[in-house]
Order: structure tokens, then C-alpha cells, then sequence
């Protein structure tokens, strides 16, 4: 089967979040000018580059305003924090990306509690086992082409301090991945988490 993106009658977008998956969830907080504060999780996130610690999250624009909030924040402030959103927090999380007006605390909806950033003014998900600090570095916008479509923007930001839960170091300083459990995004409302590793050495590296 060849899926023409363009052919409404056969393209899905739910195909689409299927197979580009599994996607890293990116629990993103943020405030407006004002110092209100929002949360939102975002599938299309992923990291950039180690060295220099970079992120990146993507969205399209929603159907009830110009752009989500999050974005707005985020183009006004220049900020925003990541958190990472684990299988304990996969309830919170949930309710967090419930469509509400602006100005809505999601902190409050979620029913987590805020930590106070070191460097930027956006607060972090107390709760979660690590949260970065970011700085924007860009946002692009990316106009429709085609009916049906939507503006999609992407927002890079540089990490400029990451608070890690000593809980979930081990004896040699490694984050635990599987007592973290991290979360990510499948298609639908499918989601999974990591609970299984297996080691695959490149080659010429075992």
C-alpha cells in the first residue's frame, strides 16, 4: 500500500502517530507575561544534541486560539522547562493537556505541585524525577500548504540546568531508566512505558 498525504480519503494522521513512534513526551511548563503559569505535555519532543544540551517541541496550531499557549509563553518569555513524565505521573499528565481557557493553572488541574527553577521563571513538576531548564534558541513557523492543514511551529531550546532526583541515580551516577519509567506516546491513546533494556554494543565497541 503507497499513502498519498494528500489523498483525505485514505491518509490518516492517527497512521501517521503510529508508526513515528515511540515518541519521548515533553511535560512542558511555562509562564505568560505575566508570570501565570501553564502546563502542557507535548509528544513531538525529543533532544537535540549532548553537547550542547539542546531540546526541542513541535505543535500545530489548535482550533480555539491563534497558537497554544505554551507557544505563546514561550515566544514571550524566551523559557520554558522540560519535565519528564513517568508512569507514576501518567494520570497528571493527562489531565494536564486538557483544552482549557487561558489562564487555567494546569498545575492546579494536574494536581502537582510547583518547584521553584534556579535559573528561569517557569516552575518545574515537583514531583518528577527530572526536570531542564530552558532557553529558546529559535521558533520556526510553518504555514499550511495544503487545505486541511494546520500552521505547525517548532521551538529549540538550549538546557541550562537539569535537577535530577538522587533517587534515581545508581551506584555509578547512571539515571535509572526503568525505576523512572518514562512514558511515550503511540498512536490513538496509546501510550507505553520503559520497562524493558536490552544492550546492543556498536560495533567494534563491545
Amino acid at each position: 500500500m503507497v499513502i498519498d498525504p494528500l489523498d483525505a480519503g485514505r491518509y490518516r494522521p492517527s497512521l501517521f502517530n503510529s508508526v513515528v513512534a515511540p515518541r519521548p513526551i515533553g511535560w512542558i511548563s511555562t509562564v505568560d507575561a505575566d508570570g501565570v503559569p501553564n502546563l502542557a505535555p507535548f509528544s513531538y519532543f525529543n533532544g537535540m544534541s549532548a553537547t550542547p544540551p539542546m531540546v526541542m517541541f513541535a505543535c500545530n496550531a489548535p482550533d480555539d486560539r491563534a497558537e497554544k499557549d505554551t507557544l505563546a509563553n514561550a515566544r514571550a518569555t524566551g523559557e520554558f522547562a522540560v519535565n519528564l513524565a513517568t508512569w507514576e505521573l501518567r494520570h497528571a499528565m493527562n489531565r494536564s493537556s486538557a483544552t482549557v481557557p487561558r489562564g487555567v493553572d494546569e498545575f492546579e488541574l494536574a494536581g502537582v505541585a510547583r518547584l521553584p527553577s534556579r535559573i528561569i521563571r517557569a516552575p518545574q513538576v515537583a514531583q518528577s524525577p527530572v526536570s531542564m531548564e530552558c532557553r529558546v534558541l529559535q521558533v520556526f513557523d510553518f504555514e499550511p500548504e495544503h487545505p486541511g492543514e494546520r500552521r505547525s511551529s517548532v521551538v529549540f531550546g538550549r538546557v541550562l540546568s537539569i535537577r535530577v532526583d538522587d533517587a534515581y541515580l545508581d551506584s555509578n551516577g547512571r539515571f535509572d531508566v526503568l525505576r523512572a519509567a518514562p512514558i511515550a506516546r503511540l498512536g490513538g491513546f496509546n501510550y507505553l512505558a520503559a520497562r524493558e533494556l536490552f544492550v546492543l554494543p556498536r560495533p567494534g565497541k563491545e
